[in-house]
């Protein structure tokens, strides 16, 4: 079979916001950059497929302090003020950029200015791929990533996979890898999510990085039943109802997802988005049409008729954990290594909890930013030696398996036996060790059985590793929910509902055959967080 063989100084693995920001700086900074994507960049992943909000915040010294300190209980006084502050600069310049450079149409606001804490998805993602291309960044479409490539020093200096339109594999030699390949959201129909399968984490283990927040990953979006639509902002909105049409209390968007999903292990959840106005209900269409293709297609008018609703995993996609960061450039702890978006972890700026846009659309901007100059930097560093360098591929479960590789189908039950796990409100979002613990026992027998036999060939591989990196993503989540022994940020256990100080901390995991978790101090906050035991948010 053919095979592609490229060079380049910077190798982006991803196609969305933070992998268009790295390749596009990496670019500005000199450096001859390629772009992998498992889609088509402009089209593929969570942001192109809808509107989102962006964490912008003029630099005035009042509306700074109070965007920092609006999510700081509700992450855990987990996030690190300074990162904040770096995050609120680096996407003001970045929206900026976007709108002169890349002549976004943001709308006005009366007063001569601009409106730039949003945008339209698809035309972000159009206007990001058109810089892209007038940046000399050659792009990989329909080319997913497989498995890094590492030199003599255990240093990343590539990258391979399979590009499945021409059904050929394809390997780059980079001096430098930025992985902004997203989060992981299990398949769950999401809508845009498909894509994050969690595939960066996975080869960024196999490397030899740590993972940190992974207990922070039990993020449930509200959906009609018959879509995969997962804009909850709108439900904010709505009132919630039985079965029997009486209202469901306490139900709502942001701290009732609890309710509703209680209430959906027994019975269906109905929904009408009954408390606006219609001036309201006019501009919810003009900034989210995509939310209401869905109710126009079934005839169904959500602002005055009930429709059933249910709730679809986005675990680290709208969770916060990730790779681990260990420099103001988003280094990893594997040279040459750098990781954006998604794929890293959130902690720094919003701890333990956060949302589909706002600071994760923030932190795309900024840490694609950081991450594609810091890795032009390194390739310049290494120099010609760079293309030149021996490598050894670094991918392991589901591409090379033991003594008795097994059936070339069997991905498919290892994809149904991680969702049979993480899936399940009662498992992943109302989580109590009872049940925490025997189905992280299932998973790691899941795991050890695809080490053995799980192997994937050509196009197969793709799907052997997305099955491998569910599992381990999966493993690593359930490992650290059960180490943090008390309710913080969007991580709650019913078993212990109280947030205690003395854990305070974030956690490390690292691993893949055999788990491990650490903790890592974080700054004081002082009087911002309560001594002693605090009661958490249902």
């Amino acid at each position: 079979m053919d095979s592609l063989e490229l060079t380049a100084d910077v190798l982006v693995i991803g196609g969305g916001p933070a992998a268009a920001w790295a390749a596009f700086k990496a670019a500005q900074a000199g450096a001859d950059v390629v772009l992998a994507d498992k889609g088509y960049c402009g089209t593929s992943g969570a942001t192109a497929s809808a509107g989102t909000g962006i964490w912008y915040v003029p630099p005035h010294p009042a509306e700074r302090e109070k965007a920092m300190a609006s999510r700081e209980a509700l992450g855990g006084y987990l996030a690190d003020r300074r990162w904040m502050t770096r995050v609120l600069d680096q996407t003001y310049d970045g929206v900026n950029e976007l709108a002169e450079a890349g002549r976004y149409p943001f709308p006005p606001d009366g007063r001569g200015g601009q409106l730039r804490r949003g945008v339209q998805g698809p035309e972000y993602m159009r206007r990001m791929r058109i810089l892209l291309r007038r940046a000399g960044v050659r792009i990989l479409d329909h080319s997913p990533a497989v498995e890094l490539l590492l030199d003599a020093a255990g240093a990343v200096a590539g990258a391979a996979g399979h590009q499945r339109r021409h059904d050929r594999p394809y390997r780059v030699r980079a001096g430098a890898v930025v992985l902004a390949t997203g989060g992981c959201a299990f398949l769950s129909r999401a809508l845009g999510c498909d894509v994050n399968t969690g595939d960066g984490a996975l080869m960024a283990a196999e490397a030899g990085a740590d993972l940190s927040g992974m207990e922070f990953s039990n993020a449930y979006a509200i959906a009609p039943e018959f879509s995969s639509v997962t804009k909850t902002a709108y439900y904010s909105f709505a009132t919630f109802y039985r079965e029997d049409d009486t209202v469901l209390e306490g139900a709502g968007s942001q701290k009732g997802r609890s309710v509703i999903a209680r209430t959906l292990l027994s019975e269906k959840v109905y929904c009408r988005i009954d408390r606006i106005d219609e001036a309201g209900r006019q501009a919810m269409r003009l900034g989210q049409p995509n939310f209401f293709l869905p109710f126009d297609r079934m005839g169904i008018d959500p602002f005055t008729q009930r429709f059933p609703v249910t709730l679809l995993l986005e675990g680290t996609v709208r969770g916060t954990g990730g790779i681990r960061i260990i420099g103001d450039d988003c280094a990893t702890s594997v040279p040459g290594l750098y990781v954006a978006g998604d794929a890293a972890t959130r902690e720094l700026v919003c701890g333990g909890f956060t949302g589909g846009g706002s600071h994760n659309a923030a932190w795309a901007i900024s840490s694609g930013t950081w991450a594609g100059r810091a890795a032009a930097g390194h390739a310049a560093a290494l120099g010609r030696h760079a293309g030149r360098r021996a490598l050894t591929p670094a991918g392991g479960a589901g591409l090379r398996p033991g003594a008795r590789p097994g059936r070339p189908e069997e991905y498919h039950d290892v994809v149904a036996a991680v969702q049979a796990e993480v899936h399940p409100y009662e498992k992943n979002y109302l989580r109590h060790a009872d049940r925490l613990a025997p189905a992280l026992a299932r998973l790691h027998d899941t795991w050890a059985g695809l080490r053995a036999s799980l192997r994937g060939v050509g196009g197969d591989a793709v799907q052997a590793r997305q099955a491998a990196a569910m599992a381990a993503h999966a493993r690593w989540m359930y490992t650290a929910a059960l180490a943090r022994q008390e309710s913080r940020g969007m991580h709650k256990r019913e078993d212990r509902p109280d947030q205690d100080a003395a854990l305070r901390h974030r956690l490390l995991v690292s691993g893949l055959d055999e788990i491990t978790v650490r903790p890592d101090p974080v700054a004081p906050v002082g009087p911002l967080e309560h001594a002693g035991s605090l009661r958490a948010a249902s």
